[in-house]
């Protein structure tokens, strides 16, 4: 899991099956030594790791990725000059599991889009 040290939730709020939070990155994981030296980036796989870390919030369950629908990455996270990220996520049960529509933004500029489902 990353959260508690890849980044850490400053504010939270849940209603019914939608998460609105903001987090903190820290710019001083090790992860960024080599994503990448001196120009620091989130990987897409921990902009997608985070995303899944809410869905178990909101499903208050282990869940695993099925089928991504979308997932566009339209800007870069540079922890030194965005190191507060807003994560909206929500689910919808479906009988094929749980549809999920997720995005990783700060004011008006928008990171990551996702649609998918979750199982």
């Amino acid at each position: 899991m990353l959260a508690g040290n890849f980044y850490t939730i400053t504010e939270q709020t849940q209603e019914g099956g939608q998460i609105n939070a903001t987090i903190a990155l820290n710019a001083e994981h090790p992860i960024f030594g080599g994503h990448f030296p001196e120009q620091p980036v989130v990987p897409g796989v921990c902009m997608m790791q985070t995303i899944t870390e809410f869905v178990r919030t909101v499903a208050s369950r282990k869940v695993m990725l099925q089928k991504a629908n979308q997932m566009k990455f339209m800007n870069m996270i540079d922890p030194r000059q965005t190191p507060l990220v807003d994560v909206q996520v929500t689910c919808k049960d479906d009988e094929a599991g749980l549809k999920v529509t997720a995005v990783l933004k700060r004011e008006d500029k928008i990171f990551m889009k996702f649609q998918g489902l979750f199982k």
